[in-house]
């Protein structure tokens, strides 16, 4: 457990694991015993519109356990780390002011790292430079684009593939708006979270049992409907593959089926690996995770026993 620089600093609880691993029951199951308001962790809830495919709690589960930075995007725009991270201290202390303790709960383990540890100064995302950029790349490629960074920032400019659109949009935008290149930004940090944080992940022990709800999760998206959630984006016009709402996992196989790219059969099985892929990404950063105590998500009684034991003295 992260040990608090002073016992004023209020308390929050982390509910981290890898998709399909029970986060949202064991949230709501701690909401009827604890004083906690949820905030979710996850960077595909944010967009509206992306309910089956992103497993986002049914309007029955939002009724009795509200989630807070959940609908609060159109799949066209972008958020950030940052986005997030103002997003979310804003959330909780509202919560700290009502009386209640914030209670975060989502895979998106990067959010999580940069609300816990802080995150370099960065400027948020400006729609008239990226289109700027993007305007540009169709004239001259991405590659050129690359070889300009390289004399901006050469430091950035190794690490960012001259394919990988995202980044390198990412790397030029900050400079142009800040003056200023993504290694100098990253060599400073913003202050760490001045709360007392409760660390936990739930997580299959067992990769078998892990993979089988992961497949059956998947044609139960399919089964209620995913393929015309996906037709319904598709067919606004405004959105690409490009986009990071639509290269959420799931989302970007269905998108190369709806463009007659890959038949369905390879959709399924695509989407179905893809999301495996997630899970053991979200399972590489939790093993390297300080101070957080493990639950069985194959217990559920025994994982919400467990959390209860941790933080129920410290917060009566």
């Amino acid at each position: 457990m992260i040990k608090p620089t002073s016992q004023r600093w209020p308390q929050s609880i982390f509910l981290m694991g890898p998709t399909a691993s029970g986060k949202t029951a064991l949230a709501m199951a701690l909401r009827q015993r604890l004083p906690v308001e949820i905030i979710s962790v996850d960077s595909a809830l944010i967009y509206r519109g992306m309910n089956i495919g992103t497993a986002k709690p049914s309007a029955e589960e939002l009724t009795l356990a509200p989630h807070r930075l959940i609908n609060i995007r159109d799949p066209a725009e972008f958020y950030s780390a940052a986005d997030f991270c103002h997003d979310a201290l804003k959330e909780m202390t509202k919560i700290i002011e009502s009386g209640r303790i914030p209670l975060l709960v989502g895979g998106t383990m990067f959010y999580f790292k940069a609300l816990l540890n802080g995150l370099s100064p960065l400027p948020p995302a400006d729609q008239e430079v990226r289109a700027c950029i993007e305007r540009e790349a169709e004239i001259i490629g991405w590659t050129k684009l690359h070889q300009k960074l390289q004399q901006i920032d050469p430091i950035s400019a190794s690490c960012i593939h001259p394919n990988d659109s995202q980044r390198l949009l990412r790397a030029l935008e900050v400079f142009f708006i800040s003056g200023s290149t993504l290694t100098e930004l990253t060599k400073m940090s913003s202050e760490t979270l001045a709360y007392r944080v409760y660390q936990f992940a739930i997580v299959p022990f067992d990769r078998v049992l892990l993979h089988q709800r992961i497949e059956k999760r998947f044609h139960q998206m399919l089964a209620t409907g995913f393929e015309n959630e996906v037709s319904t984006l598709f067919s606004r016009g405004d959105l690409h593959r490009k986009m990071p709402s639509i290269r959420c996992v799931g989302y970007r196989q269905m998108w190369s089926y709806l463009t007659g790219e890959i038949n369905y059969a390879d959709m399924v099985f695509q989407g179905i690996c893809a999301t495996r892929q997630l899970a053991k990404h979200q399972m590489t950063w939790l093993r390297r995770w300080r101070g957080v105590y493990w639950l069985d998500d194959n217990e559920p009684s025994a994982a919400l026993n467990s959390v209860l034991q941790v933080v129920s003295a410290q917060v009566r």
